[in-house]
């Protein structure tokens, strides 16, 4: 990897120790350059498994948080088309697995920061 690379957010999903869920594999993946500090990353922890606000993907929830800190627009919709859907019960284990849901949300900051 070169100096500076980011880590996808996925890479972190669900990995030991830290156990990350998908929110705050989004954070994490962001972290350096968002400046994210760990404590974030552990709050989020509550917006997991379909807890996020609305029971949103919470990989998406996280990803809207970073882009909406940044001044950007929206990426619900793109979301939508790709994942066919935002809310977790809707998606969780349907045509993809939540870590590439995560993964999604990754391309989609990475994308639109």
């Amino acid at each position: 990897m070169e100096q500076g690379e980011r880590i996808r957010s996925d890479a972190y999903f669900h990995v030991l120790p830290e156990k990350l869920n998908c929110a705050q594999s989004v954070l994490k993946g962001f972290q350096q350059e968002f400046n994210i500090s760990d404590s974030e990353i552990e709050e989020y922890r509550a917006w997991g498994g379909g807890r996020a606000e609305g029971n949103m993907c919470g990989a998406l929830f996280a990803a809207e948080r970073l882009l909406i800190q940044i001044g950007k627009e929206s990426v619900v919709e793109e979301f939508r088309q790709r994942a066919g859907g935002v809310l977790c019960a809707d998606i969780k284990e349907k045509q993809f697995t939540c870590a590439e849901y995560v993964r999604m949300a990754d391309e989609l900051v990475e994308k639109n920061r």
